[in-house]
């Protein structure tokens, strides 16, 4: 059992996480509410799926008309990363239990993901405080997305402003980054491939494809400057 010191590390590691998620998971409750979701179902797949990308992307891509099959490649192709993610913390859950590990890698994000590593690179930081991490996070975006499903059934909110919410959170992580010519070029190549992507009609990967090709050509103008 995990002392009440490491729950309270871990509420505090997760405390800011928890408070962007409930900014955004009100307004995906909302969309998700409106293709016919309960709180019930909602709670279900924002605990058993738990992406924020990928919760998006179904009720925007429902309503757009886009069959099944090009919504389940879609999310499946933007959670990609988290596997890599995942990877990232192999050593340090090389000694640890695999039931442990299996649900810390299960429950990582994008956001508790750059938590723990700075925590894991500062030191003193156990793969299990990271998992309650995880699991504080998780629990405050379940329950955001149950009050957005009751605030989206109760009041008539745009589903244009719910939708923003997601572009508006890659725009503060965008400020939080790093001013360099590489992060430069990666956003501006994302920008542009997510543009062309979505231009000939591909508008369920464009973030990925967008994603990727801008990290590509960061990397190889990091390479060639190196050279």
């Amino acid at each position: 059992m995990p002392s009440q010191e490491h729950i309270r590390q871990s509420l505090n590691a997760a405390f800011p996480i928890m408070l962007g998620y409930v900014a955004i998971g009100i307004p995906c409750g909302i969309l998700c509410s409106s293709i016919g979701l309960d709180a019930l179902q909602v709670f279900l797949l924002s605990a058993l799926f738990y992406s924020g990308a990928g919760q998006f992307m179904i009720p925007n891509m429902w309503l757009a008309g886009a069959p099944i099959a090009s919504i389940v490649a879609s999310v499946s192709l933007v959670n990609t990363r988290q596997m890599l993610y995942s990877a990232s913390f192999a050593k340090v859950c090389a000694k640890t239990r695999k039931r442990v590990s299996f649900l810390f890698a299960a429950t990582v994000t994008d956001e508790s993901y750059g938590v723990n590593m700075a925590k894991f690179e500062e030191g003193e930081w156990s793969v299990g405080r990271a998992t309650m991490v995880n699991l504080f996070s998780q629990a405050s975006w379940a329950l955001s997305n149950v009050v957005g499903v009751l605030v989206g059934n109760a009041i008539g909110i745009p589903l244009a402003i719910a939708s923003f919410a997601m572009t508006s959170i890659f725009i503060c992580l965008l400020c939080t980054q790093k001013v360099t010519v590489a992060n430069g070029i990666a956003v501006g190549v994302a920008m542009v491939g997510v543009f062309a992507c979505k231009a000939v009609g591909l508008s369920g990967p464009a973030i990925l494809i967008g994603a990727i090709a801008g990290v590509v050509a960061a990397m190889v103008f990091t390479r060639v400057r190196q050279r």
